[in-house]
């Protein structure tokens, strides 16, 4: 992965709570990536919950795919 330089304003009280996820050693970089795959974890979780829960009636069946 190629490292690019960019600057992500923050306010002081939102660096504070970054400061407080990220472990000894862990770099910015490597807290945001964690938190980006929790995030897209739980958008997919929540997607295979709504289709589990969704009315068969509001599925279109495979075989008319």
């Amino acid at each position: 992965m190629s490292k690019a330089d960019k600057r992500i304003p923050v306010t002081k009280e939102r660096w504070e709570e970054l400061n407080e996820l990220k472990s000894a050693g862990e770099t910015y970089d490597d807290l945001l990536e964690t938190l980006i795959q929790q995030h897209n974890r739980r958008q997919l979780a929540q997607k295979a919950r709504s289709v589990r829960e969704a009315d068969s009636e509001e599925l279109t069946p495979l075989d008319e795919l």
